[in-house]
């Protein structure tokens, strides 16, 4: 704890107390604030919790302080296991005469050389349960601190709102993504309903373009955005080789198309065969 406080002097505060004297704070501090949401963080104040105010620092910074100052714990009778505890195979370097530790637990021994050696890897305590006086006293004795203890962030209140601490995790890339299927869900909506919206202005654009570009294909007017279009449509091959980039995706659609075609014949000729088959002839 001291020395969490003392790397994080100058840039957060460690606030720890009783959570009576907190709540009651916080109820009074709301009563005269009834907008700063002081009413949810109070909800939170349960069980061993303490605050840490950001003054000049961001929440990422706090959590790497956290993160860096944890210590290893032995494993305690009644305490509630965060992880899985494994042992794994081989001596363990207890004699003979302590095979009862593991006989309890069912854990496979075998006697090699004059000391206890596991037969498999076995799993001691599983997370979210309770830690039971045979498997404190097995851990002990193996001198292993399966657990680890320090602070961690459970939930954070920025403008008036509490939120879980995973918010944290989610990374600018996935917020970005989200956002853009959302942008695209509009669009599609939208367009179906026929009601302009700026989200789906840019493919009402291109499909009007296509539309324009069809009609005047074969017609001898033209303007500067469709003639790229007319001179593929005059000579693929030769447009392709001058412009093999440009012409990469109108070919790859063409394919797509044609193996959609061949697939929806392949589907009619077998329903053709099947169609003089006759249950009753």
């Amino acid at each position: 704890m001291q020395l969490i406080r003392i790397e994080l002097r100058g840039r957060a505060v460690v606030l720890m107390g009783k959570n009576t004297m907190i709540r009651k704070a916080l109820m009074n501090r709301h009563e005269e604030n009834p907008t700063a949401g002081l009413d949810k963080l109070r909800s939170i104040v349960r069980g061993n919790i303490g605050f840490i105010f950001a003054t000049n620092c961001t929440y990422d910074d706090i959590r790497a302080v956290l993160q860096k100052h944890r210590i290893l714990a032995a494993a305690k009778a009644g305490t509630v296991a965060p992880v899985d505890v494994v042992i794994p195979p081989g001596p363990t370097g207890l004699d003979p005469s302590q095979t009862s530790f593991f006989q309890a637990l069912n854990v496979g021994t075998k006697i090699v050389k004059g000391q206890i050696e596991l037969v498999a890897e076995t799993v001691i305590c599983k997370e979210g349960q309770k830690v039971s006086a045979s498997e404190q006293a097995l851990l002990h004795k193996l001198s292993i601190k399966p657990f680890e203890y320090g602070l961690e962030v459970i939930q954070v209140y920025q403008d008036g709102s509490v939120f879980d601490a995973a918010v944290l995790d989610i990374k600018e890339d996935v917020l970005i993504g989200k956002f853009m299927a959302g942008v695209a869900n509009m669009g599609a909506f939208g367009r179906e309903l026929g009601i302009p919206t700026q989200a789906g202005l840019p493919q009402m654009f291109a499909n009007a373009f296509k539309n324009v570009a069809a009609l005047i294909s074969d017609a001898d007017f033209t303007f500067k955005e469709v003639e790229e279009v007319k001179k593929f449509l005059e000579d693929p091959d030769a447009y392709a080789a001058a412009n093999p980039s440009a012409a990469a995706a109108p070919a790859a659609a063409a394919e797509k198309g044609s193996s959609k075609a061949a697939a929806a014949v392949v589907e009619e000729e077998e329903e053709e065969d099947g169609a003089d088959f006759d249950l009753f002839g």
